[in-house]
């Protein structure tokens, strides 16, 4: 007569270390949960016994957002006050250096109403140096050349030009082209400028636009019409 084998006992698998990594994750994550909660409920009931503090603290952050507010339209204000009143000599600008040349013209745009105009000049500017919107919609991209010597130093010429041409409405997105300069530019550029549709501020036109008698796209001949009507079209 053969014995029975007693049945095999089956071994009870361990969770892996994997398995084992995610249940304390999920622990943990469990008593963090609990002590967040049990400390907003903390919170909460405190300040529900102690209501004044809360109103306190409305109150001081309604006369802190009023403060700030007021301290940005007063600082508004006197930007505006000050952009009005911008004026430069030719003097004043053939003593800036180039950078500071090229944020006076920055300068210019916002007080004639340019909000974004901003100065990119710099390393890999692609020919522009100040970019700005107009009131009448206009994107401008504007180069700057900046001559110490005024009209003694360094005549603007074609290159120059060509420079702009290249990427002013291609890379820029230009409706307004402009090269300034308070020195000199050559016949041939003018030319140039001419049949590519481009626009030079000279020395004499720098002077009258510097002075604050009008803004610049009231110096400059065959500007392209406004993009949208506007209070100023």
């Amino acid at each position: 007569m053969t014995r029975r084998r007693p049945p095999a006992r089956r071994r009870t698998r361990r969770p892996s270390k994997r398995q084992q990594q995610r249940d304390a994750q999920l622990l943990a994550l469990v008593v963090v949960a609990t002590a967040v909660i049990g400390l907003v409920v903390m919170v909460v009931n405190w300040l529900l016994a102690h209501w004044w503090v809360l109103l306190v603290a409305l109150v001081l952050a309604v006369l802190a957002g009023a403060g700030w507010l007021r301290a940005r339209q007063q600082q508004a204000r006197w930007d505006a006050v000050r952009s009005q009143g911008l004026r430069y000599e030719l003097s004043q600008l053939d003593a800036l250096h180039y950078a500071k040349f090229e944020e006076a013209v920055r300068d210019l745009m916002r007080r004639d109403g340019c909000r974004d105009a901003q100065r990119v000049g710099g390393g890999g500017d692609l020919g522009a140096d100040v970019k700005a919107t107009d009131p009448l919609g206009r994107r401008w991209v504007i180069q700057c050349k900046h001559r110490r010597d005024g009209t003694r130093g360094s005549a603007v010429g074609t290159p120059d030009l060509q420079v702009l041409n290249g990427t002013a409405r291609p890379v820029h997105g230009a409706d307004v082209a402009v090269i300034v300069t308070n020195g000199r530019v050559t016949g041939p550029a003018v030319d140039f400028a001419k049949q590519q549709r481009l626009h030079v501020v000279d020395r004499q036109t720098l002077a009258v636009w510097a002075s604050g008698s009008r803004p610049l796209w009231e110096l400059l001949r065959a500007v392209p019409p406004p993009r949208r009507p506007t209070s100023l079209s």
